[in-house]
């Protein structure tokens, strides 16, 4: 155990050496070495382990981000380990089907729809091609939801909880990324070395992380997910959308426990009959509907932090999978601005607050976004209530309406 212990504190401190040699300007290939001599046959969940250590300490997330090409560098020169056997991408319409097929479009888009556009001599003239391009590759953002609504939460479910944190944080870069090169190669007064240059390394930094994902994140998936969790991840995929054009179909996993235990949490909801409250009462399937038809989204999140029930209706303004389900709502939200949330939830718990309103512009939206301390008669703290609605459309109403609509 001992040997453990110093193992673990040896490989920790190497982490912080190889940060400090960064945060002093010395270069990825500069550490390489470093980092590959302290975790030689070291497998990519022990440094993730590490890592998560560090952040409990303390470390700043954005801190052992920095981490992220290294990783990358030393894997792609001592690969064995990382490459385990990863069948399921094989199997038409399995969510690592789906992973692997979208990175392959991510590539045409970048080597076929932007690369040929990148010539100093011809930049000027193609620029509404590189346009085209660039707009394409924002789809990137929404195979990156999938990672962080889908595959995060059962990471963290299997105590991966360091990766997500620094991955998520490394799409949110890449996301500013690709709209800084749209900016940037929609005036005309940018200077084209200056602009071939930052859509090279945002191009760069797109490769490096899908071969995180392929060769980091999947075989830590791959080593603790169940068939049950591939099945949910596959039925929360259509609410978040896909950048390929022809998704495969894929029945999932035949898990005959799972509809047992269906039937059985339908069948006690039965005897029980009625959900009875103080106002009124409902049946179940009354009260869904219910709160689905709300054109607005609900999500609560009890005392402990976990979110525990989300509305599922037609119009949503922000994806929500059932995969969120006991999810802390810290790893629900990018690092960026977690603590926000963080803040927002002590401030209601603390009884500082009970309620705070944000509004922010999505394209055509207008998103009202609510949140309430929910409390008991005696004022015990019972969780968060987050609404989130498109205003605009009551923003443009005017004058009145007394008749009803043909």
């Amino acid at each position: 155990m001992s040997e453990y212990i110093n193992n673990t504190e040896m490989r920790q401190n190497a982490i912080k050496e190889i940060l400090k040699q960064l945060h002093e300007g010395k270069s990825v290939d500069a550490v390489k070495s470093q980092f590959e001599n302290a975790f030689q046959g070291v497998s990519a969940s022990e440094i993730s382990a590490a890592e998560a250590a560090l952040i409990a300490d303390g470390l700043p997330v954005d801190e052992v981000q920095r981490l992220c090409d290294v990783h990358a560098a030393v894997f792609k020169g001592s690969i064995e380990e990382i490459h385990q056997p990863s069948d399921p991408k094989l199997i038409p319409g399995h969510p690592l089907n789906i992973l692997f097929l979208e990175n392959r479009k991510i590539e045409e888009i970048m080597y076929e729809s932007i690369r040929p556009f990148m010539d100093s001599n011809q930049i000027k003239d193609k620029k509404n091609e590189l346009l085209e391009g660039l707009k394409l590759l924002t789809g990137v953002s929404n195979h990156y939801k999938k990672k962080e609504n889908l595959f995060f939460p059962y990471m963290e479910k299997y105590g991966i909880t360091a990766p997500p944190k620094v991955m998520w944080g490394v799409d949110d870069e890449i996301r500013e990324q690709i709209k800084g090169a749209t900016k940037l190669a929609s005036d005309d007064k940018t200077e084209i070395t200056g602009l071939i240059e930052f859509i090279d390394e945002m191009m760069t930094k797109v490769s490096e992380m899908i071969f995180k994902e392929e060769n980091i994140m999947i075989p830590m998936l791959l080593e603790h997910l169940k068939e049950e969790d591939w099945n949910t991840i596959s039925e929360g995929m259509p609410e978040i959308g896909y950048i390929i054009d022809e998704v495969p179909a894929w029945k999932g996993y035949s898990i005959m426990d799972r509809t047992m235990q269906e039937n059985e949490v339908t069948s006690e909801i039965q005897k029980e009959g009625i959900i009875k409250i103080p106002s009124g009462e409902f049946r179940l399937e009354e009260l869904t509907a219910m709160l689905n038809a709300l054109p607005m989204d609900i999500t609560f999140v009890d005392k402990n932090d976990e979110v525990r029930y989300f509305s599922e209706g037609k119009e949503r303004a922000f994806p929500r999978t059932r995969s969120i389900i006991g999810r802390n709502v810290s790893n629900c939200h990018p690092p960026a601005s977690v603590h926000i949330v963080e803040k927002i939830v002590y401030d209601f718990k603390q009884g500082k607050k009970d309620h705070e309103d944000f509004w922010i512009k999505m394209g055509e939206k207008y998103i009202l976004i609510r949140y309430f301390a929910v409390r008991s008669e005696a004022g015990e703290y019972l969780g968060v209530l987050e609404v989130t609605q498109d205003i605009k459309p009551i923003q443009e109403i005017t004058g009145e309406k007394r008749l009803m609509s043909e």
